[in-house]
């Protein structure tokens, strides 16, 4: 079987740059506008992508309120379990990923959610695992500081652990929904779980059948060691950070393997690197773009996202024209952090410039239609990439010409499908369904 790309739309209404709900073209008040939402959503889905992947913060940032009253995400936006099970009925195909903490959640709840969506979505449902960062998220549920990595992660395995478990509590063919005889479900096909770890404890079971798709499809970042080694044991979709092509092929390489470490094939994990664009007929026309939002953009909203890309270093002692300064190593040598520190040092860049960088999203692909196609299929057949998680720095425009643009190239090519071949999630990234630890 031929090799499929696989596409997720990164939706942050009304974009991901910070600048995005100042676009005249933009619904400024997309993040809490359904129908703007939706209208996203069925543009993705009339292109085939595979799924629509929304992101989350579980509180405001601890930042100046000049900042903050000058960006929209973070401050005014659904929570994304409950925009999934609108999408859901209203959407036919599309898969609906949505992100849940593991710091900020009790696993029986997230449990629960997710099969309830995978139920109402007739098995469309991703859970995209993160562990919070922010000290502005650990305030709102009592404590005073996020625990450190360690912890971290370890209560995010238990916390997988958990709700794999209890995703499986009922067998697939527990409910008779007999009513003649009187019997709901078979008694002997109800498993509950009695999980006792060092942060967590879940007896079980369950209170829903099993999902659609035995579970909800597991997305993850992997850039980390932490998170290498969590998204190896248990991601299906690992949605990647790397820009630089040979880094992103090892890190595709060493992801597969590691796989391989805990019994699992290389295609039950589906690599999605992230990537930004911004394209048009022309490449003139693509910067124009570019440049139009780059004018948008406050500076005091430059400064405050790359302090807090930087581990929140506070620069304001030093020249904005100057070099960025000696800092302390970042504690993930892998991650975002430290891929900032290396652009800066070995581009030369000045305070100033790196934060344009950063808050403008320069590393965004920007060019014609063949271009961003050329750059999809160089990483697909590397392979650095099984597909790609595709950020729109403003929408509608930057999702419309992809979609318009982008989509009919890579068909033209044969990478992209013309129609979705199955109706699960997991049918759209060619994931076998898993069968349940207790069968």
């Amino acid at each position: 079987m031929t090799r499929q790309l696989h596409l997720n739309a990164f939706l942050v209404p009304p974009g991901a740059s910070p600048a995005a709900w100042r676009h005249p073209a933009a619904n400024a008040a997309a993040g809490v506008d359904f129908a703007t939402v939706l209208a996203f959503a069925r543009t993705a889905e009339r292109a085939k992508f595979d799924a629509v992947f929304l992101g989350d913060l579980a509180g405001v940032p601890l930042e100046s309120q000049d900042v903050l009253s000058r960006v929209s995400a973070v401050n005014d936006s659904f929570e994304p379990i409950t925009l999934l099970g609108a999408l859901a009925a209203a959407t036919d195909h599309i898969g609906l990923i949505g992100t849940a903490s593991t710091t900020c959640n009790e696993p029986y709840h997230l449990a629960r959610a997710f099969a309830s969506i995978d139920h109402i979505s007739g098995g469309r449902a991703g859970w995209r695992v993160v562990t919070s960062l922010s000290d502005g998220e650990a305030l709102n549920f009592g404590l005073d500081a996020n625990a450190g990595d360690g912890t971290r992660y370890e209560r995010a395995g238990e916390f997988l652990e958990i709700v794999t478990g209890l995703w499986d509590s009922f067998d697939d063919d527990a409910f008779h929904h007999d009513q003649a005889t009187g019997v709901y479900f078979d008694p002997a096909k109800l498993h509950p779980l009695n999980y006792r770890g060092k942060h967590l404890s879940v007896a079980g079971p369950l209170n829903i059948a099993r999902p659609p798709q035995g579970r909800p499809v597991i997305a993850q970042a992997g850039d980390s060691a932490e998170q290498k080694r969590l998204a190896a044991q248990f991601a299906e979709v690992v949605l990647a950070g790397n820009r630089d092509l040979a880094a992103a092929t090892e890190f595709y390489a060493e992801l597969k393997e590691r796989a391989a470490g805990f019994g699992r094939a290389p295609e039950s994990l589906v690599v999605l690197p992230a990537l930004s664009v911004i394209t048009a007929p022309t490449e003139d026309e693509a910067r124009a773009k570019r440049d139009q939002l780059a004018q948008l953009m406050p500076p005091q909203v430059a400064f405050a996202h790359l302090a807090r890309t930087l581990g929140g270093v506070d620069l304001s002692g030093y020249p904005i024209d100057g070099p960025l300064p000696e800092l302390p190593e970042p504690d993930q040598p892998e991650g975002t952090q430290a891929q900032v520190y290396r652009r800066a040092r070995e581009r030369g860049l000045t305070v100033r410039q790196l934060a344009a960088e950063i808050s403008d999203d320069a590393t965004t692909l920007v060019g014609t239609p063949v271009a961003i196609a050329d750059h999809i299929e160089e990483w697909f057949r590397a392979p650095a990439a099984d597909g790609f998680t595709l950020v729109f720095p403003y929408l509608p425009g930057a999702l419309e010409d992809f979609v318009d643009l982008v989509v009919p190239e890579l068909r033209r090519r044969g990478l992209f499908r013309e129609e979705y071949d199955g109706k699960t999630l997991r049918d759209h990234f060619g994931l076998s369904r898993p069968v349940s630890r207790h069968s």
